[in-house]
């Protein structure tokens, strides 16, 4: 099945949005803080932005966003957590507008790259006790969240096995990093797996290409995803500065002086800027998304 999805796919062809691109509701933003830079936090949020929610790995909201009334919080449970529940019930009961949660980030990677390297048994007794309550109070419940490696397709086997008919997921995250074609034909591989379930495209890019293959990557890959039913929500991964990317400067929607790239606009829905986004001068990138998730981790458990 996922060679039709395939062959469909290769009929978008790339283009340049010159005018304002196509707006999607469908829109969210992967939230990454830049301490030194806090004034970035606010293009997100922009009137012209037709961002609808956000997540920032953790299970409560930023207090970046704490005023706005554009983005809608989706908490994440990142890894094995005994507060979740408490955190995100707390905020229904405070009002909150809390309809999804997103479970343990690529539990089948290591800490090196962002994965919160969770046995599939101990995330599945996890679940059933921080996640699956939720169900009851009409918030719909996010898989899972995998790495695009073969990993974690038997990871999530795993986990679904463990559960024993317990975790009642509605939709099913997907991450990839590579080229168009391997993103739509993994796309096409998920949805065969998972027919009953929507889809959330919670992390993508096409990492450390040439800036004209990342922008193509980019309009190919929202034209999909907003042709596709099924395919509900997604997130680009690239809200940083192009100095501090860890995923090649030419993925990353703001430049190291913090404008607005083309790739940038055209996912706020606006035209091409013609800013040239660009790497840290002899120096590597500064940060990893291992170190976010540390970092965010040990603030969010202060808090």
């Amino acid at each position: 099945m996922h060679s039709y999805f395939l062959l469909q796919s290769l009929l978008l062809l790339p283009c340049v949005y010159t005018q304002n691109a196509p707006s999607s509701s469908k829109r969210g933003l992967v939230y990454v803080p830049n301490t030194k830079h806090m004034s970035d936090d606010s293009i997100w949020t922009s009137e012209s932005s037709d961002l609808t929610w956000y997540y920032n790995y953790g299970s409560k909201p930023s207090p970046a966003f704490s005023n706005s009334t554009k983005l809608q919080f989706v908490p994440m449970l990142w890894g094995s957590s005994t507060t979740f529940l408490n955190d995100v019930t707390s905020q229904i009961e405070n009002g909150a507008n809390i309809s999804y949660v997103l479970a343990f980030n690529e539990p089948d990677g290591g800490g090196a790259t962002g994965g919160s390297a969770i046995p599939a048994d101990t995330a599945a007794a996890t679940w059933q006790r921080e996640i699956e309550p939720l169900k009851k109070l009409g918030v719909k419940l996010g898989a899972p969240a995998v790495t695009g490696a073969p990993s974690g397709k038997v990871w999530l086997q795993n986990f679904f096995n463990a559960c024993k008919g317990n975790c009642s997921a509605d939709f099913i995250p997907v991450h990839w990093y590579g080229n168009f074609e391997g993103l739509a034909s993994h796309v096409g591989e998920v949805r065969a797996a998972y027919q009953n379930l929507t889809m959330w495209v919670t992390e993508y890019a096409n990492n450390n290409v040439p800036l004209e293959d990342s922008q193509s990557f980019y309009n190919q890959s929202s034209q999909f995803f907003d042709r596709i039913d099924y395919i509900t929500h997604y997130s680009y991964f690239g809200s940083f500065r192009s100095s501090v990317s860890n995923v090649g400067p030419n993925a990353a929607m703001l430049t190291e002086k913090g404008k607005l790239t083309d790739l940038g606009s055209w996912y706020l829905g606006g035209a091409a800027t013609g800013n040239i986004p660009h790497g840290a001068a002899g120096r590597n990138a500064i940060f990893t998304s291992s170190a976010i998730l540390i970092l965010l981790t040990s603030i969010w458990s202060s808090i």
